[in-house]
């Protein structure tokens, strides 16, 4: 599976994925999120931003919805519940917020 970018096609696998994290800029972030009819603000790209570098600074570590709340209220200097988090993707952070951060599917089922 594919999608058209910048002229460019880029290959993703059959959920959505990156086949090439190298592929991944800002830009196409936005593309990526908007499939999901989400609109990319501030606290997504906290999100996203945080995501990728938990991957690529501390040995590929793809941390779960848990984690995300606790260093977002970190980052936001505010309580931040996990409903926040979940609204402001549409699902679960981890996994959607991770896709469009263009880092693998995580196949964590849950837990801490």
């Amino acid at each position: 599976m594919a999608i058209e970018f910048n002229g460019q096609e880029i290959e993703t696998n059959a959920n959505g994925y990156l086949e090439n994290h190298e592929d991944w800029s800002e830009a196409l972030a936005h593309v990526l999120a908007a499939q999901d009819g989400i609109t990319l603000g501030e606290e997504q790209m906290s999100i996203i931003n945080f995501l990728r570098d938990q991957y690529f600074n501390n040995n590929q570590t793809q941390p779960n919805t848990r984690t995300i709340v606790k260093a977002m209220a970190e980052e936001w200097g505010r309580s931040v519940d996990q409903k926040e988090v979940y609204d402001l993707f549409n699902g679960d952070p981890s996994k959607i917020a991770g896709r469009i951060a263009g880092l693998p599917e995580s196949r964590r089922k849950g837990g801490y």
